[in-house]
This record gives structure tokens, C-alpha cells and sequence, in this order.
């Protein structure tokens, strides 16, 4: 998994705790705690994909589009780093006569794949709003 992922999801619970209000890449940034370039990569993959719109100039930035409660993680996901669990490099080498190197990178290939399907899985069953909810509640236990 990538650190965009991460600053996708975090980027949209912002917007959608702030649904009436636009926020610049700079603001986005503070509160993802990186710098506001990574922040707009993010963004305009997001943009792309219909989960945000912006707004050029003064009061500008970007705003939630999308329905926080109907966007999954997993969708996000697959926007921001499918595929990320499996290396790129794995051990061995189909070519050798050893059963253990001869197989090994097949048998990763296999295991990473199913990994990623349970990660999918999972996070087909939590959306923003469900992340969003959770920070509130994580507020109210801290007092």
C-alpha cells in the first residue's frame, strides 16, 4: 500500500467534515500533515475520477462530490495503489531446477493476489462517512 491511499481517504473525511466549505491544496496539507504537492496529485486523481470538484481563484480549492456514506475504501483504493500489496521484486526464479526457487515466485504471485482480495474485501465495507464516524466517536471517547 502507498502513502496516496492514506492521503486520499484523509482528504475526502476532510471534505466531507466540511461539506459547505472549499479547501486549498495548503489547508488539505496542514491537516494530511505533507506538502501541498503531494496533496493536489492526490486531488487530481480524484478530481479525475468524480469524488471532488475545484474551484479556480480566491476562495477556491476543492469540495467533496460524491456521497461520503456510498464511497467505499476499496474503491479508493483501487484508484490510488491497486495491486500495492505484492513486491516488486520476489524471491527465486522459475528457471532453476530447485523445487523451492524453481516455484517460489508462483506461489507468492498466488498468495498476494488472494491477500488483495481480502484487503478489497474489507474495505468494501467501510466508507467515508464510516471513517468520518469513527473520528467523531474516537473525539467523544477522548473527552
Amino acid at each position: 500500500m502507498n502513502s496516496e491511499f492514506t492521503i486520499a481517504v484523509h482528504s475526502l473525511v476532510l471534505l466531507a467534515y466540511t461539506p459547505d466549505h472549499m479547501a486549498t491544496s495548503e489547508k488539505i496539507a496542514c491537516n494530511v500533515a505533507t506538502h501541498p504537492a503531494r496533496v493536489r496529485k492526490v486531488m487530481g486523481c480524484l478530481r479525475n475520477r468524480g469524488y471532488v470538484v475545484t474551484k479556480e481563484g480566491l476562495g477556491g480549492g476543492y469540495s467533496l462530490d460524491c456521497d461520503p456514506d456510498a464511497v467505499t475504501l476499496a474503491e479508493i483504493y483501487r484508484v490510488m495503489c491497486p495491486g500495492s500489496l505484492k513486491p516488486s521484486w520476489t524471491s527465486g526464479n522459475p528457471e532453476e531446477k530447485c523445487l523451492v526457487a524453481g516455484n517460489m515466485q508462483c506461489v507468492m504471485d498466488r498468495i498476494f493476489a488472494d491477500a488483495e482480495r481480502h484487503l478489497e474485501a474489507y474495505f468494501e465495507g467501510l466508507t467515508i462517512g464510516d471513517v468520518l464516524r469513527s473520528i467523531r466517536e474516537s473525539q467523544k471517547a477522548k473527552g
